[in-house]
């Protein structure tokens, strides 16, 4: 189990660096939002292909941070019904869920995502608005997002098992469990 544990870790990890480095797609699609418009208004000028590169960013950084967002245990869900149930109960619920619906969703998403992605890669495929950006590298978001999804869910798993054998105080970790971004180890509950 400690070498599962062990992966769940550079899993844990991996996430967090893809989910904070997301921060600055955001960024970038803001300051290209923000400049369109400044240019728009101020010169009477706009282009398509920076108008999609907004779009693209912040597709790819939603995509990507969802493996950040259930390691932060941020994803949605009935949280009014599910916090009513013992840690044990949720561990259990969560396992299942993970099991019967995150998994299997990440699964065909890869291969269709990856395959879309293939396809356009392939051939050439760009907007269709006149000056667009070609689509292959938003397209890759797709599978990319889905892979790091489920990883996570894998490792979510794996936490889960853990805690329900006795073998970490909590089930999940939430951003305050989280050291500094370029700090010491995570803090993941594991007992020594």
């Amino acid at each position: 189990m400690q070498l599962l544990l062990d992966l769940s870790r550079v899993i844990d990890t991996l996430n967090r660096w893809v989910g904070r480095a997301t921060v600055w797609l955001i960024l970038c699609s803001v300051l290209i939002s923000a400049g369109n418009a400044v240019v728009r208004k101020a010169l009477g000028v706009s282009s398509n292909a920076w108008l999609e590169a907004q779009w693209y960013l912040y597709g790819a950084a939603f995509l990507c941070a969802a493996g950040y967002v259930l390691l932060v245990d941020e994803h949605v869900r009935i949280d009014a019904v599910a916090q009513r149930f013992p840690p044990r109960l949720r561990a259990g619920l969560d396992i299942g869920a993970l099991v019967l619906f995150v998994l299997p969703l990440c699964v065909l998403m890869i291969d269709l995502g990856a395959a879309y992605f293939w396809r356009a890669y392939q051939s050439g495929e760009t907007s269709y608005n006149a000056g667009g950006l070609i689509r292959w590298p938003v397209y890759l978001s797709i599978p990319v997002g889905f892979g790091l999804l489920a990883l996570q869910a894998v490792s979510e798993l794996i936490k889960r098992i853990a805690f329900l054998r006795g073998l970490r105080e909590r089930p999940a970790m939430s951003e305050a469990d989280l050291p500094e971004f370029m700090g010491q180890m995570p803090i993941d509950g594991t007992r020594t």
